[in-house]
């Protein structure tokens, strides 16, 4: 899926610089990581393949680990009792089916060692945003 895919069936209802979103009906709606790349709120020219199945399954371990935890916005329903089978299997590593809410922004970056402005933060303050 390094070019858009359409999804036919569906309406989109949102295309962010990673994800689409498309309408099932009125409490629900599938979710589609695309292998776009974006650097600084800008889309690169040049896709990267099959990160958006990555992310999915990155997102989805998560997601499945902290929900005794932590509810999300998870349905339970499968790409296939949402969609014809020929669209299904072209999407189904990349799209979840979610329940439609209004969510709490919050980003985050995890690194496995300090970069950029951190760094720098860091070796100026000894701390980072003011955490020691």
């Amino acid at each position: 899926m390094t070019q858009q895919l359409p999804i036919l069936s569906l309406k989109k209802i949102y295309s962010g610089k990673v994800r689409d979103l498309y309408e099932i009906d009125d409490k629900r709606m599938l979710m589609v990581a695309s292998d776009r790349l974006s650097a600084f709120d800008v889309i690169l020219d040049d896709p990267i393949p099959r990160k958006g199945e990555i992310l999915t399954q990155i997102s989805n371990f998560w997601f499945n680990k902290l929900a005794h935890i932590m509810p999300n916005h998870f349905t339970g329903d499968s790409v296939y009792d949402v969609l014809p089978k020929e669209e299904a299997d072209l999407i189904r590593d990349r799209a979840v089916v979610c329940k439609r809410l209004n969510p709490i922004k919050i980003e985050s970056i995890v690194r496995g060692y300090l970069t950029g402005s951190g760094l720098k933060d860091y070796k100026q303050t000894g701390t980072i945003c003011g955490l020691k």
